[in-house]
């Protein structure tokens, strides 16, 4: 495209992002991942003779390796700003969103409603690790045995249970969201009837109740013909189910 008079930039050259680079990486990883390094989890940039410089990321039996150019022009395609702060920001969320190791979901997973499939039409219980204002799903490595992978969900379904919300009431629907990561307003329904209690003690009197699901959402809780209703209006995806096909429900 040809210059502006004058010599100044066309159009899509002032619209093009500044590139993130390689050199502006390098300064963020030393000026802030040190400060999320644990004696768990190691973080480190290696020279690899084909791929230049490195990051490598390692927890547990976790491993990611990502070439340093190519995480900046991911960054630069998100149209991440080249400065400090923003390249600084941008890393810490490439690391807080890593997989989620076996022991850590052991020690501090919850048990959630998630989609089962990318089709969204069914729903069943997930191990999630929170990590700030996310939750993470967890994939059972392939060297987990089934009688670990049971005592895992098993723990993590307990936790649920003490997992907070706030319930609002808005005529014959009770809502029940988590404050401040969406995906924890299912882990309630580990104990189905400790909600019930909730919305019973709230005024609210629910004959034949349903829930409508939509993961990442609050809860709608209702009777039988307003839940219809409501997961027929809501416009995104949901599962709508009996209150005692709660127990049915399998695990991802």
């Amino acid at each position: 495209m040809n210059a502006r008079p004058g010599g100044g930039p066309g159009l899509l050259q002032r619209l093009r992002p500044a590139p993130v680079t390689v050199a502006d990486l390098r300064d963020a990883v030393s000026g802030v991942l040190p400060r999320l390094t644990t004696p768990r989890l190691r973080i480190a940039v290696v020279e690899d003779r084909i791929d230049g410089p490195v990051l490598v990321v390692e927890e547990g039996e976790r491993r990611q390796r990502v070439p340093l150019q190519d995480l900046a022009e991911d960054m630069t395609d998100a149209r991440v700003a080249p400065g400090p702060d923003a390249v600084g920001a941008a890393l810490v969320a490439w690391v807080q969103a890593r997989p989620v190791p076996d022991a850590t979901a052991a020690e501090t997973g919850v048990a959630v409603l998630d989609w089962t499939d990318r089709t969204r039409t069914a729903i069943g219980w997930r191990v999630v690790v929170r990590r700030g204002r996310t939750a993470l799903p967890w994939t059972p490595s392939a060297d987990l045995g089934r009688e670990q992978l049971r005592r895992v969900r098993e723990a993590a379904a307990a936790r649920s249970a003490d997992v907070p919300g706030e319930l609002r009431v808005e005529g014959p629907v009770a809502l029940w969201s988590h404050p401040q990561v969406p995906l924890l307003a299912s882990a309630v329904l580990v104990r189905p009837d400790r909600l019930l209690d909730r919305i019973a003690a709230a005024g609210l009197a629910v004959s034949d109740p349903h829930v409508v699901v939509t993961p990442s959402s609050a809860l709608a809780c209702a009777g039988a013909g307003v839940a219809a209703r409501l997961a027929g209006e809501t416009g995104e995806a949901c599962v709508r189910l009996p209150w005692q096909h709660l127990a049915r429900l399998r695990w991802i």
